[in-house]
Order: structure tokens, then C-alpha cells, then sequence
């Protein structure tokens, strides 16, 4: 059975990675726990504690090898087996996601974006077509797409939930800052943009 590993860890080795392929793009060949916990000010016990997690040890005086440190984060986190996922949204943020590359770095393949608005429906972005929202089930269902990233404005989105989980979605990733009401079975992340902001300036007040 796999074990499971806390939101706040997910987050933390998401961050190691993003220094391990600095790291990689500069010819470094080790890394050690405390290089990382410098870099994001945090305690150097922390993060041996997070890589003790992985099936990777590092050694006394040499530190961590990059390369087989990186693998053991995308082994655990699962990137390796890529996830497909569409946007329902085309505005502003729904484009701003669906142009960024590293998305597949990371295993999800966004593959598609779903609007209601005529005047962007037949048109593409980075590749990705944007759909008439109507052809959504029948999308879903053909192309065995699980996750949605929800993107439209927060009126709307309560209604879109309803309307995605009727079409079979199960996973939703809710950057709208609405609360969603989803059946069981469906499993919703709320992307807390503005929450983030404020622990962010918190120590500013």
C-alpha cells in the first residue's frame, strides 16, 4: 500500500526539485540537505527528515548526487505517470495556464480548453484547442480525462462544478475562490491564491 505523504511535504519536495534541476543546469554533480535549507530558510534537520522519506541516501561529507535525487522526488510524487487534465475557463488565467510549459515537467498534460464565450471557441493556445463547453462530457468520456482546472469567474463557478462532476470529472482543481459543493468520490483543490498572498504579507500589517 503506498504511504501517504502530507500536503506540506508534497510542497516541500516540490521546492527541493526546483533546486535540484538549478543545480543540474549548472554541472553540479551533489548537493547536500543543508545547501537546500539554506536556500529556502528552513531547518537543515527539516529536510533530511522530507529525504529520509525517499528511497535515496546521501553520503557523510559528499552530500546527495543531484541526478538520483531528482528521480527519487519524481519516482515518489509520481511525475513519471503524466495525468491529463483541461482548463474551463479561457480568460486571462485559464490562457496564463494553459502557455506554461512546465506543467509536463511535472507529469500533467493539459490537453484541452472548454469556454462558453463564441468568439474563442475554435481557437488554440500553446497547441490546446478551445472547446465549446457543450462538447466537454463527450470530450471527458473519449479521452478518459479525469482532472479539470477551473479558472471561470466565481459566479459561475458552483455551476460548473455540478456540470463537471455530472460529466465524470473526479479530481478539481478550483482556482476560483469559491467553496464547491462536489458529491463524494470527487476530490477538489483549492488553489488559495489570496490566502497565499496574505501569510505572504502578514508580518506587513
Amino acid at each position: 500500500m503506498k504511504k501517504r505523504i502530507s500536503d506540506k511535504i508534497i510542497n516541500r519536495l516540490t521546492l527541493y526539485h526546483c533546486i535540484l534541476n538549478d543545480y543540474i543546469d549548472k554541472g553540479e554533480e551533489h548537493i547536500s540537505s543543508g545547501q537546500i535549507a539554506q536556500l529556502l530558510k528552513v531547518d537543515d534537520s527539516q529536510v533530511r527528515k522530507d529525504l529520509n522519506l525517499l528511497n535515496n541516501s546521501g553520503k557523510s561529507r559528499v552530500g546527495y548526487i543531484v541526478k538520483e535525487l531528482k528521480k527519487s522526488i519524481e519516482s515518489t510524487l509520481g511525475f513519471a505517470k503524466t495525468k491529463k487534465a483541461y482548463i474551463v475557463g479561457a480568460g486571462n488565467l485559464g490562457l496564463a495556464l494553459a502557455k506554461y510549459r512546465d506543467f509536463s515537467n511535472y507529469g500533467l498534460n493539459i490537453v484541452a480548453l472548454f469556454d462558453v464565450d463564441e468568439s474563442k471557441i475554435g481557437k488554440e493556445v500553446n497547441n490546446k484547442k478551445i472547446y465549446d463547453i457543450k462538447e466537454l462530457p463527450a470530450y471527458v468520456w473519449k479521452e478518459f480525462v479525469d482532472i479539470a482546472i477551473l479558472t471561470v469567474p466565481a459566479q459561475y463557478a458552483q455551476s460548473c462544478a455540478e456540470f463537471l462532476t455530472k460529466a465524470g470529472t473526479k479530481y478539481i482543481w478550483n482556482f476560483t475562490p469559491k467553496v464547491l459543493k462536489v458529491p463524494d468520490g470527487v476530490q477538489v483543490w483549492n488553489e488559495n491564491i489570496m490566502g497565499n498572498f496574505l501569510q505572504f504579507t502578514y508580518d506587513l500589517n
